[in-house]
């Protein structure tokens, strides 16, 4: 594979209204990939883009060397795996954990196929190495809001997605849910068979080590893109939030203080 990712010029205009300016942006084999901005910069409207359901205005879009245009992005969805809290809303409540992974197998709401042995082996299998095994038999409308977020990663995994975005998934939880579920991307990280993490969000500092590459996104526009640790630096972060801040490395994750 060439490109995981590759956006050249694209941008989307709604109502006479540029959404997203100008986007280029492209993602190669091995790299994991943080998203930065506030509401209302883009991200959304980014990732929908990703995955084909919004067409570009301007530019040309490949996913995993499949040309918007050339492919049926119906099935290039087979290969993505996306997490998000409007997700987490629409499952039911009343099926097991394991049930809910189960589900991912078949792109359903909803546990309505009957899985195999081997698709319970494998669901048993990337639950446990997520560290959410143990709630296999709990009805997922019991379960913390941190436990959700594990089991839909699960429910992600399962399909073996080459990619894999994450959409703010630490939103309404408290810090220890927080680092409990950020520790799982290394664990994502160690599988034989890893995704190429897309990690959306507003916060620096939950963006942890294995993310190698950070793109900071500001009213439709890409203002700085590459490695992490050349992006995330004092006058570069101060610059993009328009802020003064300082930041400082605590077991190679950065931490920012508005200095204001």
């Amino acid at each position: 594979m060439e490109k995981v990712i590759y956006l050249e010029n694209v941008s989307w205009i709604c109502d006479g209204r540029h959404i997203l300016r100008n986007i280029n942006w492209e993602v190669n084999p091995g790299e994991h990939w943080a998203i930065i901005g506030l509401n209302g910069s883009g991200k959304s409207t980014l990732l929908n883009m990703i995955n084909g359901y919004l067409w570009p205005s301007k530019g040309e879009i490949s996913v995993l060397d499949k040309r918007f245009g050339d492919c049926d992005v119906r099935e290039l969805r087979k290969a993505i795996g996306w997490v998000s809290s409007s997700l987490q809303e629409r499952l039911y409540t009343t099926e097991t954990a394991e049930e809910i992974v189960l589900s991912g197998k078949f792109a359903t709401i909803g546990l309505y196929d009957r899985p195999d042995r081997k698709d319970i082996k494998q669901a048993r299998s990337i639950m446990e190495q997520l560290g959410c095994a143990c709630l296999s038999k709990q009805l997922y409308g019991t379960l913390s809001q941190g436990e959700k977020q594990r089991v839909l990663i699960a429910r992600a995994l399962i399909s073996s997605p080459e990619i894999l975005i994450l959409d703010e998934p630490c939103t309404a939880l408290d810090i220890f849910a927080r680092e409990q579920l950020l520790s799982t991307l290394e664990h994502i990280d160690r599988m034989d068979s890893k995704p190429t993490l897309i990690y959306v969000s507003h916060h620096i500092e939950e963006i942890v080590p294995i993310i190698s590459h950070a793109l900071l996104l500001r009213r439709g526009e890409i203002y700085s893109s590459g490695r992490t640790r050349n992006i995330l630096t004092k006058s570069n972060l101060s610059d993009f939030f328009e802020t003064s801040i300082d930041i400082a490395w605590h077991n190679k994750r950065a931490w920012i203080k508005v200095t204001i």
